[in-house]
């Protein structure tokens, strides 16, 4: 309802504004204007409706709702407009008003989401709209749910959990209640109506019986049963489920680039940007050339073999950064490294050198955003050391990637970091969007102004 309150309130702005586009407005049209502009907003938002109201719901999503609301909007309502326009015979707005107030109405409508998702958090964090939750069992598997659910201005009160055994795992705070017997005579002797909202139940499979009676007590009772497999521990935590004919079996990493649409879309986004960015960078070509040739006589580009999709090599291009050098493929560059030129010393603190790997982007080495190749000694000496360490190759290599703008790029000189690195890759993999690769473009374009200070 906000929604359309925000829609109408700026389209009565726009009426009253002396701009340009007044065409249909002036030919008293602007009634039927905004009865398009409600039937577009009415389609948008039966595809992309509110989410936050959802109490598990993130800014990311929220973000990614209120965006494909708008663009949709903006799309339904030119095609609306033009064939309205060609009925009547006339010429339609211009697209140009459309994407303006497409614009404007995002804008208002992110504010709203923010300051709606401001007030439940105060409302929740006041004690009020609770729902109430109970873990049964003992697994570790319960502890990062009752992390993420223990905040306050999610809206959830834990009361505790019930299991013969303490819970393993770090849950700091959550009280036990009881044993299983003690909640078998909860369910025995029954609760009053919202005493409970939410089960999450982990025990093991092996107690079918009383998960059968637990999920008979939530149906009875209307409150919504989880169960939590206590092999997550063992899968981790971004398993997912899939269906190979009518058997349900379980994979230990989600990804979401398995799917074509994905693949399509990252594909389209890498092809796109590659090419804007290789034509505005033809110019600066031969200037970037003559500098590295007169600090640093030798080839302008560097290639070398490195790692990617599935574990095979490909050339990956730089500029040179450092002079002509035999450890080249086999030593890492250090932040005093003699063998770099000043010049290639400012390419590598602003990812200058990193340009023409968008070549590579385009013949399908790699892709924009992806975890960063390595070379092929180090591939041989961290698959060793590291257990998942060639999960990271699951997916084309990227120039950028999240784990290059959270903290671990550059020099890897102990084998935490490169753990860490890996780790955030493989948190790519499973979690990856368009939205999340837009997000880390933006992070390491701010890095050509603030200087990363493990680039070098």
């Amino acid at each position: 309802m906000l929604d359309f309150v925000i829609l109408n309130a700026l389209f009565f702005i726009y009426v009253n504004l002396d701009t340009v586009d007044k065409l249909w407005i002036g030919e008293g049209r602007a009634a039927s204007l905004q009865m398009v502009a409600n039937m577009a907003f009415a389609i948008a938002q039966f595809f992309f409706s509110n989410v936050v109201h959802d109490r598990k719901s993130t800014s990311d999503l929220v973000l990614k709702q209120v965006s494909s609301l708008t663009g949709m909007f903006v799309v339904v309502m030119y095609l609306l407009t033009w064939f309205l326009a060609r009925h009547e015979g006339v010429q339609p707005p211009r697209f140009m008003f459309h994407v303006w107030f497409a614009f404007v109405l995002y804008a208002f409508i992110l504010l709203s989401r923010n300051l709606e998702s401001l007030f439940l958090r105060k409302y929740h964090r006041s004690g009020r709209n609770l729902r109430h939750v109970v873990f049964i069992g003992s697994d570790s598997a319960l502890s990062p749910i009752y992390d993420y659910l223990n905040d306050p201005s999610m809206g959830y009160d834990i009361m505790g959990y019930y299991s013969d055994d303490e819970i393993t795992g770090d849950a700091k705070g959550l009280e036990k209640k009881g044993s299983l017997n003690d909640f078998k005579a909860i369910m025995d002797k029954g609760i009053e109506e919202g005493a409970i909202d939410e089960v999450y139940c982990a025990l093991p499979v092996a107690e079918k019986d009383i998960i059968r009676r637990v999920m008979a007590f939530c149906n009875h009772n209307v409150i919504h049963f989880y169960y939590v497999p206590p092999f997550t521990k063992l899968l981790g935590p971004s398993f997912s489920q899939e269906r190979v004919g009518e058997t349900t079996v379980f994979t230990n990493y989600d990804e979401p680039l398995l799917q074509p649409t994905n693949q399509l879309i990252k594909r389209t986004f890498d092809i796109v940007v590659s090419l804007f960015v290789l034509l505005c960078l033809l110019p600066f070509i031969p200037i970037i050339a003559a500098i590295i040739y007169i600090q640093s006589p030798g080839p302008i580009f560097f290639k070398q073999l490195r790692t990617g999709l599935s574990g095979r090599s490909f050339y990956c291009y730089k500029f040179r950064s450092m002079h002509v050098n035999k450890d080249a493929d086999l030593v890492q560059a250090t932040e005093h490294d003699p063998r770099k030129f000043p010049f290639g010393n400012f390419m590598r603190k602003a990812n200058i050198d990193e340009l023409p790997q968008f070549f590579n982007v385009l013949k399908g080495d790699m892709s924009i955003v992806g975890p960063r190749p390595h070379m092929l000694h180090h591939t041989e000496v961290y698959r060793q050391l590291i257990d998942k360490y060639m999960v990271r190759h699951f997916v084309k290599p990227g120039i950028t990637g999240w784990a290059q703008v959270t903290g671990y790029r550059g020099e890897t000189k102990e084998l935490w970091q490169m753990e860490g690195r890996v780790k955030r890759d493989i948190w790519y993999i499973e979690n990856w969007s368009i939205w999340l690769d837009l997000r880390i473009c933006w992070k390491t374009a701010m890095q050509v102004f603030v200087h990363d200070k493990n680039a070098y």
